[in-house]
């Protein structure tokens, strides 16, 4: 099963073991109707935590209480680790406009293929994709001025890159 980060745990809420978690899934939702979400254990290993109650904070941040961590120490040892959704109910939670939602297209340069958004890192003023070219970790920036196409239909994203950007790569 492939999975898809939305954020992390950021803080601790109250004192019965509420999770503040700060997502990107570029909408205030308070997950209505899942059941669990996986947090990364150790890098690559996620295990699955039975959600009692959520609800959202604002658009971007959801207070959650999970089944077995009931104490404010308990909800301590989970602070800024990821949580990650099942690619099916992430695509579920997901604002089809939240860059987020890049996860999995294929990202164009003009006509060259470059390969599948890996992770989607968001700056103040662009998005940089993470993707796999010719071996090598990539860091592809995405801004207004850059991006000429999205093509959810397709799961494809067009971009005009600096000249040059790729060839550090290469």
């Amino acid at each position: 099963m492939k999975y898809n980060s939305i954020g992390k745990i950021v803080a601790a809420h109250g004192i019965s073991g509420e999770l503040v978690v700060k997502h990107a899934l570029g909408a205030k939702t308070s997950l209505k109707g899942l059941e669990t979400i996986f947090i990364e254990e150790r890098r690559g290993e996620l295990l699955p935590y039975f959600i009692v109650g959520a609800k959202a904070r604002n658009e971007q941040e959801i207070y959650l209480q999970l089944e077995g961590v009931q104490s404010r120490e308990a909800a301590q040892k989970l602070v800024s680790r990821e949580c990650w959704l099942p690619e099916e109910d992430f695509h579920r939670y997901a604002a089809p406009e939240a860059t987020i939602s890049f996860l999995g297209y294929s990202i164009w340069n003009g006509d060259e293929d470059l390969g599948e958004i890996l992770e989607i890192i968001e700056q103040p003023h662009q998005v940089l994709c993470r993707i796999d070219y010719f071996g090598k970790e990539a860091l592809l920036p995405i801004h207004q001025d850059s991006l000429l196409e999205v093509n959810p239909a397709k799961k494809m994203i067009r971009v005009q890159l600096p000249d040059g950007l790729l060839d550090i790569y290469r």
